[in-house]
C-alpha cells in the first residue's frame, strides 16, 4: 500500500517531496532530493535526527560512495591495468562526470550529492544500517552503450565531450533539471531525453534496481527505512516497489546483465573483406604492380590516420610510432584496438606522477588540462588513435573499392 501524495508542507522533510510505500511489514518512507540543493542536506538531517527510522538507504553504489568520502579516489587506479582490461572509455566517461560535478560545486557552493554523503554520514553515527541500493554506474554505462547503435553511441560521446570541455557556468535550465531529475541523466546533457534506449537506462532501470535492493534488504527488525533518492525517481521506484512481485535476487542480477559484445564484427569484417578481396583482385588483375599499390593505400591511410590521431593527441614519438607500425595489422588482431598499443607505450615512457592523478578532477574540466595531465593524455591517445585507425579503415575500402569500380 503506498501514499503517492507529496509531503511538500511536513516540516520534518524541509518541504522536499515525499512518497510512502508499505510492503511485507515494512513502512518505506522515500525521501526525494536535489543533488545540489542546501534544502535537501537539512531534510537528510531534520528526517534522521527525528529517530523515526530503523535503516537507511541511499542512491549510492559502494565506488560512488568511496568517491565522495575519498576524493583522492582516482589516484589509486592502476591505468596499464585500466588500458589493459579495455576499461579506457568508462575511465573517460567517469573523468567527464566527475568534471560536470566539480563545476555544479564550484557555482553553487555545494558538493553534488551532498545529501545522499550526509546520510551515510549521520546513520553511521546513530549506529543505523545503511543500504547502498544504486545500481554502479560502470554497469549503467556498459548496459546503456549496448542499446545504443553507431551513431547513438557517438551521440553519447559528443554529449560527454561537451559537458566535460564546457567553461561557462551550468545553466538554469540544467539546474532545475538536477532538482527534479537525476545526475547522470544531466551529466549527458539533451541526449538523455531524446534517446529512449539511454533514458530507461539511466532512469527507468534503476528505478527498479533500487526497489529491488530495498525489497533484498528487507529485515524484520528494520520496520522504519529511509531512503534518500533523487526526486526524479520518486514515482518510479514507487512503483516498482509496490508492484513487482518476481523475487528479487534474479531480477536484480537481470538488471546488471551486460550482453556480451558481438564475437563477430561484421562492419568491420565486411569492410576488411571488401579491402583484402580488392588487394587480391588488384595482384590478379594488374600484379605486383596493383597489388602493391592498394597494400601500400592500406598502411599509409591506417597507420598515417593512427599515428595523426596519436599526434594529435600529444602521444610520445614513440607513440606515434608504435600507432603507425600497429595500425595496419587489424586483420590480426579484431578484439584488440590500435589505440590499446598507443596508450600502453604513452604510459610506459610518460608514466603519470602522483600529483597528475591528484589534479584528475580539476584538470579534466578543460581541453588544455587534459593535454598537460599525463593521465587524461593517455585516454586522449587511446581514443584519437583508435579514431585515426577507424576513419583509416574505412577510408581504405572507399579507395580501393573506387579503383576497382573504374
Amino acid at each position: 500500500m503506498s501514499d503517492m501524495q507529496p509531503a511538500s508542507g511536513e516540516e520534518l522533510f524541509a518541504g522536499q517531496p515525499v512518497r510512502v510505500v508499505e510492503r511485507d511489514g515494512v513502512r518505506y518512507t522515500l525521501l526525494g532530493t536535489a543533488h545540489v540543493s542546501h534544502a535537501s542536506v537539512q531534510a537528510v538531517e531534520a528526517a534522521i535526527d527525528s529517530g523515526r527510522f530503523d535503516a537507511v538507504a541511499v542512491e549510492l553504489d559502494p565506488q560512488r560512495l568511496q568517491a565522495l568520502n575519498d576524493p583522492d579516489t582516482l589516484a589509486k587506479l592502476d591505468l596499464v591495468q585500466v588500458i589493459r582490461s579495455g576499461r579506457v572509455a568508462l575511465f573517460a566517461a567517469n573523468l567527464a562526470l566527475a568534471a560536470y560535478q566539480r563545476r555544479l560545486a564550484e557555482q553553487l557552493g555545494i558538493e553534488p550529492g551532498a545529501e545522499l554523503k550526509r546520510a551515510v554520514s549521520l546513520a553511521n553515527e546513530r549506529g543505523l544500517p545503511v543500504h547502498l541500493i544504486d545500481r554502479e554506474v560502470g554497469l549503467t554505462f556498459k548496459r546503456a552503450s549496448r542499446r545504443l547503435g553507431f551513431f547513438g553511441k557517438l551521440k553519447l560521446v559528443a554529449g560527454l565531450a561537451g559537458g566535460l570541455f564546457a567553461s561557462e557556468d551550468v545553466g538554469e535550465d540544467e539546474i532545475e533539471k538536477l532538482k527534479q531529475g537525476d545526475m547522470l541523466e544531466a551529466s549527458f546533457g539533451e541526449f538523455a531525453s531524446e534517446s529512449p534506449a539511454l533514458y530507461e537506462t539511466i532512469i527507468g532501470e534503476r528505478d527498479q534496481y533500487m526497489a529491488t535492493r530495498l525489497r533484498e534488504e528487507h529485515n524484520p527488525a528494520q520496520r522504519e527505512v529511509l531512503a534518500v533518492v533523487g526526486a526524479g525517481h520518486l514515482a518510479g521506484l514507487a512503483r516498482h516497489l509496490e508492484d513487482d512481485i518476481e523475487a528479487p535476487g534474479p531480477l536484480r542480477q537481470q538488471l546488471e546483465e551486460v550482453a556480451s559484445k558481438r564475437n563477430i564484427p561484421w562492419i568491420t569484417l565486411g569492410i576488411l573483406a571488401i579491402v583484402l578481396a580488392g588487394i587480391g583482385i588488384g595482384f590478379w588483375r594488374g600484379g605486383l604492380g596493383m597489388g602493391g599499390e592498394m597494400l601500400a593505400t592500406w598502411a599509409m591511410f591506417t597507420g598515417g590516420l593512427a599515428g595523426l590521431g596519436c599526434l594529435l593527441a600529444g602521444g610520445h614519438p614513440l607513440s606515434i610510432l608504435t600507432a603507425i607500425a600497429v595500425a595496419p595489422f587489424k586483420p590480426f588482431r579484431l578484439s584488440i584496438p590500435t589505440g590499446a598499443f598507443a596508450a600502453l607505450v604513452e604510459t610506459r615512457l610518460r608514466k603519470p606522477a602522483y600529483h597528475d592523478f591528484l589534479q584528475l578532477r580539476d584538470d579534466a574540466q578543460t581541453l588544455k588540462g587534459w593535454y598537460r595531465n599525463r593521465v587524461t593524455r593517455v585516454v586522449l591517445t587511446f581514443m584519437l588513435t583508435n579514431l585515426g585507425s577507424m576513419l583509416g579503415l574505412w577510408l581504405t575500402g572507399f579507395t580501393v573499392y573506387g579503383k576497382l569500380a573504374g
